[in-house]
């Protein structure tokens, strides 16, 4: 068994906490994978999940990255390939958005010694590590920084740090809306910043939209995921906790597959 289904509004498993779910309306059923963080046994897993239940009903149903691939666990070189590759085989059905640490990794390639400091205290060495590039961290002096810099724009896969460059921010299905961090409550999907998409908003966690839209996000780690107030909170420290988390978004209703 890989994992477990929570059915959130299936008979006898309907929550409380998750007034109007019933009004998601995704053109169709899509899947919202959580913030990977490097961990490539886990999204592994995830991907067999999310197999099994396409295999259920929801063959066509594409499949939604939050982002935050990289830093922190132990294989984000994988990662990324993996990723790289199902979009590229793919990309009718797979959907890559851009994390706050993948916008890291590529402010660190283009201006080391500025921003390396930065990416490296949030877990930009374990990227690192993961592609040969070991020795540095956040002290580190602008030279070295500079050297591991180039170093890891040449140990990347050709294609791959463009393809990074290129991931939006933001995925829409219907009243469901993908997005890394979050959205300011007060603005309309098309009106959001990019600070914003990636590193959050201060009122996105306490206060609802008013409009029609759903928000799918990680970021922020939550001890469950949940579906209520607008939002759906897909993040659950996969790097730490061993589990990565699925939002299997249909109209009316979400459930979670999850790898532990």
């Amino acid at each position: 068994m890989f994992g477990r289904l929570k059915d959130l509004f299936g008979a006898g498993d309907r929550s409380p906490a998750s007034p109007g779910a019933e009004a998601l309306a995704p053109e169709a059923p899509l899947y919202v994978v959580g913030d990977i963080h490097g961990r490539a046994d886990l999204l592994n897993r995830a991907l067999k999940l999310i197999e099994k239940h396409r295999d259920a009903g929801s063959a066509s149903a594409k499949t939604v990255f939050v982002g935050d691939y990289i830093d922190r666990g132990p294989e984000s070189a994988k990662v990324l390939a993996t990723l790289y590759s199902m979009q590229q085989s793919d990309p009718d059905r797979i959907i890559c958005l851009k994390g706050n640490h993948e916008s890291m990794l590529l402010e660190f390639v283009d201006d080391p010694a500025e921003r390396g400091g930065r990416w490296l205290i949030n877990g930009g060495s374990e990227t690192l590590d993961s592609y040969g590039i070991e020795g540095l961290h956040p002290k580190s002096d602008a030279e070295d920084m500079m050297e591991a810099g180039d170093a890891m724009a040449a140990a990347m896969p050709e294609g791959l740090m463009k393809w990074l460059r290129a991931l939006p921010l933001t995925y829409r299905s219907g009243n469901v809306i993908v997005t890394h961090a979050a959205m300011d409550p007060d603005l309309a999907p098309e009106d959001q910043s990019d600070k914003v998409l990636l590193w959050g908003h201060r009122e996105f966690l306490t206060r609802p939209r008013e409009d029609e839209f759903w928000v799918a996000h990680g970021h922020t780690i939550m001890k469950q995921a949940h579906c209520h107030s607008s939002r759906i909170a897909v993040d659950t420290g996969a790097y730490r906790t061993e589990i990565l988390t699925v939002a299997a978004i249909r109209q009316g209703g979400c459930e979670f597959l999850q790898t532990k």
